[in-house]
């Protein structure tokens, strides 16, 4: 009786909530699939539930409908090895940057790409940010310092956290002209053998920001109990995938990922994308089947972004977006970051808390969930960088002794 009536009651205050949210947004959510509801209908209780019956479904739904089944070829960690081609000091000696490639041993042949690591001079090893990067080299490595907006290092070395780049291109190209016959894809299968749930670029993005972490792994400057990982736009996308595949990152951060990404697809906003809009611009980000089967079906479909989020779950979550990014659906992405957070609350912990859609420049980083409306256009910039660091020091990544367990 008392879960019955525990779980009516968070019923109840979801409702007040939304009916809050709707005012203060001007749109709420339509007929939105239940967190806590298996596929069969059966209400999902505990954390143990979750972690065995609803977390698993669901990931197993996102994989085969939407981001694509990755061969287990390519995640055997027996195939990846590194070679660190170039070591110097650089800041003025305050931090040691790394030039590294990883080379991939597929059952196909050979496939290699780059990355660049940052991490401060200190005696204890430093928690850390992976950086999804889609921007031209030269703002990735420029020289032994880098100025960047959008991957501010210096500033990111100067809080306290190593960071480690790589380039989106350099892995998977992001046109479809030939792209599955091409980068990581080509040394795991077959072009021709491919099917309607075989994984898209954004989940070979995902794969080699997971090959980035098991270098993290080895190396003793970075605490990799304490590493996040950071995306913008189509990496937003891809952070939020990496996060649900591999639960060896504590913190997620979603720069104006929008639709296929941080956005909920049952809600109405006329000027953000849409699954119909993936055969035109960008098929090879998913899996075939995804846009076949739900492009003009968001309002009826039986899962959405919010269950993605939600896998993130206990781990901390940033869902960021820019207020003059319409395309992203920034409404949108609250709702989503919103109504996940029941799955925080299974763990005993508090997901957005927030009962309004926040004002340009405002933070909402008081629960494991943070969400931030940047003022401005879509883009990453060193206002949104500052907000993710922020949340990660307010959960004392800075500050934590290497004996004890990070958060998530």
């Amino acid at each position: 009786m008392r879960t019955k009536a525990n779980a009516c009651a968070r019923r109840l205050i979801c409702s007040a909530i939304a009916v809050a949210a709707a005012c203060a947004c001007g749109v709420a959510p339509e007929n939105v699939p239940e967190l806590l509801r298996t596929f069969s209908g059966v209400d999902v209780k505990t954390k143990d539930e979750w972690e065995k019956a609803r977390a698993p479904e669901l990931l197993d739904r996102f994989q085969k409908d939407v981001y694509g089944r990755r061969p287990a070829t390519a995640d055997e960690r027996g195939r990846i090895s590194f070679k660190v081609y170039d070591e110097r000091a650089v800041m003025g000696g305050k931090a040691v940057r790394k030039l590294v490639r990883a080379e991939f041993d597929g059952p196909l042949g050979k496939f290699t790409f780059p990355f660049n690591v940052y991490i401060p001079k200190t005696r204890s090893p430093v928690p850390a940010f992976v950086s999804i990067c889609l921007k031209h080299r030269s703002k990735v490595d420029a020289g032994n310092v880098i100025s960047s907006a959008y991957w501010p290092v210096e500033h990111i070395v100067g809080r306290g956290y190593a960071t480690i780049g790589f380039l989106t291109e350099d892995v998977a190209a992001e046109k479809n002209t030939g792209s599955f016959a091409h980068g990581v894809f080509k040394c795991v299968e077959q072009a021709e053998s491919r099917t309607d749930e075989s994984w898209g670029t954004i989940s070979a993005w995902a794969w080699a920001a997971s090959r980035v972490m098991d270098w993290i792994e080895t190396e003793p400057a970075i605490d990799a109990r304490r590493v996040g990982v950071v995306g913008h736009s189509r990496g937003g996308k891809t952070a939020l995938w990496t996060g649900a595949t591999d639960r060896r990152f504590a913190l997620v951060c979603s720069n104006d990922s929008g639709a296929h990404g941080a956005k909920l697809n049952h809600i109405r906003l006329p000027k953000s994308e849409d699954i119909a809009s993936i055969p035109k611009y960008f098929p090879n980000w998913y899996c075939a089947k995804y846009p076949k089967k739900y492009g003009g079906r968001e309002m009826t479909m039986e899962f959405d972004q919010h269950e993605l989020l939600a896998l993130i779950a206990p781990r901390l979550l940033c869902v960021g977006s820019a207020s003059e990014d319409d395309w992203a659906g920034q409404p949108g992405e609250w709702w989503s970051a919103k109504l996940a957070s029941p799955a925080w609350e299974l763990y005993g912990r508090n997901g957005l808390v927030a009962e309004r859609f926040p004002a340009p420049g405002e933070a909402q980083q008081d629960g494991d969930v943070s969400y931030h409306l940047r003022p401005g256009k879509h883009f990453l910039t060193s206002y949104d960088w500052d907000r993710y660091i922020d949340f990660a020091d307010r959960h004392g990544w800075k500050e934590r002794r290497k004996s004890e367990t990070p958060n998530g």
